[in-house]
């Protein structure tokens, strides 16, 4: 299995409930496709370096998981059909990449949710 990062943007109409249940939604869809979610973190609402949709502001959310090439081509078909989702980035996470997330979460003081499965 392979590991990935997503990291996507919801649109700041909603409220701070509405964007984690949104960001658990996705978890459980990443469940069925397969997938293992490993760490989940919610960075809140931020401001935009560019306008998108003509919003300035979004909820940023990151979400590390295992599974298979299938899992993230399914995982972009639901974020392009879902309303809330702004813009999203999925990368494939190399061993180094892993380390330096291991890192940032532990120097972050374990903002992140580890997700247990």
């Amino acid at each position: 299995m392979n590991s990935y990062e997503t990291v996507f943007i919801l649109t700041p109409v909603l409220s701070e409930d509405q964007a984690k249940e949104a960001v658990q939604k996705f978890e459980n869809e990443i469940k069925g496709f397969g997938g293992n979610v490993q760490f989940v973190e919610h960075w809140g609402l931020k401001k935009l370096a560019y306008p998108i949709q003509k919003k300035t502001t979004g909820f940023y959310a990151l979400v590390q998981f295992e599974g298979q090439g299938d899992v993230v081509g399914n995982l972009e078909v639901s974020f392009k059909r879902d309303e809330r989702v702004m813009r999203f980035l999925t990368v494939k996470m190399t061993e180094d990449h892993i380390e330096y997330a291991e890192k940032r979460r532990a120097k972050n003081n374990g903002q992140a949710t580890k997700v247990e499965a």
